[in-house]
């Protein structure tokens, strides 16, 4: 007998997760990092600044549809983003950080897609394709607890990816349109069973990915669903025991498509330029393996259980639990190949590759779990292992090597205990102790184990790294340090002239310092001038270096190449 799908899956295989442990885990993962810590470089300080310049500005309505930051418009055409985090700023009380008030608010996006995420394949995992095979004698997996444990497996490999730890935490264009895509990909999944609902995520993912700065990807992701559903409907299931796509729900999905792009082009946000691999770099053999490396390493663990997905249920390719992720998984990679945004667009191919990743779970031997258990267990454990030696050698200089190395790297740290932060490292790793003594006994089988320790151990390290390396995180990554070196010089002054200064120094200048920065050319009359190194060769052609002194080099500890030129002004401006 052909066994209509690959899945094998019996009814004590798809007891529930607990919600509250799962409540838990994605609590665990979200909120280390809210506090303690300012915009990190680049594009975290970039969108704060455009955000922070939004929800300051008294040039109406018109300002909020071109947002600048000293004259310069984002990289990206987002527009949505920056609202949100205007929007957050403006609505935070007097006691809240601004920045702190837009992390809280992006850390809820991206609770919004997981929650998309996990009803996205609830809705698809019920399909009777996607059903595992009905045994002779009864005791198969009930639909619904069979999508549920599918959903929670889709979750966890989502939390489990890699990629998602550092961009998933920060406010940028990028977190917004994953929550954009997320809800699309919902709507779409969802159309067959919750329609009203459906419909309004379609309409909230389209609308809101174009707005995001992601149209291109949100327009093919819209023409691509379209097919899908002209496929469902030219095979003719539509019957009680599988519900179909409507042609109202072709027509939806393919109006949301429309307006979106009627949207962008009417605002302009049309702006994505193809770079083929080996356009920006001498060879096309060294950025294709640039591009591949990124792949691997960004949606791990996640890409090795996808192509198993697509290899055992290889015949079932067509059909909507596979056809729909996999089409939302290649869309961003395209992207991800073809422009320079990079890891910024395989973010949106996460959810897709999480829900492929859920549907080689009941496919899986026992062995082929066994090894990922063990490969998780090594791996996770032991970069805990690592960063709980390293943060000791910063406490004490014990072990030496570690200690020079924190020393060498970030000159001029000075670490510092924190009992609060200690005992939320000490209770999760408490808590990875016991998740892995509770997978390792002996206990009934569940379909989302074998993703427990991968989205456990993410978590973990995510904790660790936002309670015992958070210090020094902060100072590696802000640019608070270099900003305080050049309040210490300048004071508060009037104002400061800038020349050739990028977006993430003006934004920090800004933000951090409270600086009033003019460019070189309209404010001749400032005392002090800042001056990237690049642009230190035409210096001498817009100003007579005669009236000013040179005072210093003021540079990120970290990082050398963030030097900023400090000039003071020794005549009056005119002279």
């Amino acid at each position: 007998m052909n066994q209509p799908t690959p899945a094998i899956v019996a009814q004590s295989a798809v007891r529930r997760l607990p919600r509250i442990a799962l409540l838990l885990l994605c609590a665990a993962y979200l909120m280390p990092g809210l506090l303690g810590r300012g915009p990190w470089k680049s594009a975290d300080i970039v969108a704060f600044g455009y955000m922070s310049e939004l929800a300051h500005t008294t040039e109406g309505l018109a300002r909020w549809f071109d947002p600048m930051l000293l004259g310069m418009r984002p990289e990206s055409p987002a527009l949505l983003p920056y609202w949100i985090g205007a929007w957050a700023i403006k609505a935070a009380p007097a006691w809240l950080n601004p920045d702190l008030a837009v992390r809280i608010v992006f850390a809820l996006l991206l609770w919004g897609a997981f929650t998309a995420t996990w009803y996205a394949v609830y809705y698809l995992a019920r399909t009777p394709r996607a059903q595992p095979v009905a045994f002779a004698f009864g005791g198969e997996a009930r639909p619904t607890d069979y999508a549920r444990a599918m959903a929670d497996g889709a979750l966890l490999a989502m939390i489990a990816c890699l990629g998602l730890a550092q961009l998933g935490h920060e406010t940028t264009p990028a977190l917004a349109q994953l929550f954009f895509a997320s809800h699309l990909f919902y709507g779409v999944a969802a159309l067959p069973y919750r329609r009203v609902g459906a419909f309004i995520a379609l309409a909230i993912g389209a609308v809101g990915m174009t707005l995001s700065g992601g149209p291109t990807v949100g327009l093919a992701l819209g023409i691509g669903c379209v097919l899908v559903l002209i496929a469902e409907r030219r095979r003719g299931v539509d019957t009680t025991e599988e519900p179909s796509y409507s042609t109202g729900a072709v027509i939806a999905v393919l109006g949301a498509t429309v307006l979106a792009g009627v949207l962008a082009a009417s605002l302009g946000l049309f702006d994505w330029k193809i770079e083929l691999p080996g356009s920006r770099a001498a060879s096309i053999a060294v950025d294709v393996r640039n591009q591949a490396k990124l792949l691997l390493w960004f949606t791990w663990p996640a890409w090795p259980l996808a192509v198993w997905t697509l290899w055992r249920w290889r015949r079932q390719l067509m059909a909507r639990h596979v056809a729909l992720p996999l089409w939302f998984a290649l869309v961003p990679l395209a992207a991800t190949w073809t422009t320079n945004y990079s890891e910024r667009s395989l973010l949106l191919a996460l959810p897709a590759f999480a829900t492929l990743a859920a549907f080689a779970l009941p496919t899986f031997r026992r062995s082929v779990s066994a090894l990922i258990d063990w490969f998780t267990l090594l791996f996770f454990s032991g970069s805990a292992i690592i960063i709980w030696v390293i943060w000791i050698a910063m406490q004490t200089g014990v072990p030496a090597k570690p200690a020079a190395n924190v020393a060498r790297l970030a000159p001029g740290f000075v670490p510092h205990f924190s009992g609060v932060a200690f005992a939320f490292a000490l209770a999760a790793t408490l808590a990875w102790a016991w998740l892995v003594r509770w997978r390792t006994g002996r206990h009934r089988a569940a379909l989302w184990k074998t993703l427990v320790l991968p989205a456990g151990g993410a978590a973990l390290c995510w904790m660790l790294l936002m309670t015992l390396w958070l210090p020094l995180l902060d100072y590696a990554r802000s640019y608070i340090p270099q900003v305080r070196a050049v309040s210490e010089r300048v004071g508060q002054p009037a104002c400061i002239s800038e020349l050739s200064l990028d977006r993430p120094h003006i934004a920090a200048l800004r933000f951090h310092g409270q600086l009033k920065l003019q460019p070189l050319t309209t404010a001749q009359n400032c005392p002090w001038l800042l001056v990237a190194p690049e642009a230190i060769v035409r210096l001498h052609e817009i100003v007579n270096l005669d009236g000013w002194r040179f005072t210093g080099t003021l540079r990120r500890p970290t990082s050398a190449g963030d030097d900023l030129l400090l000039y003071q002004r020794i005549t009056p401006a005119g002279d």
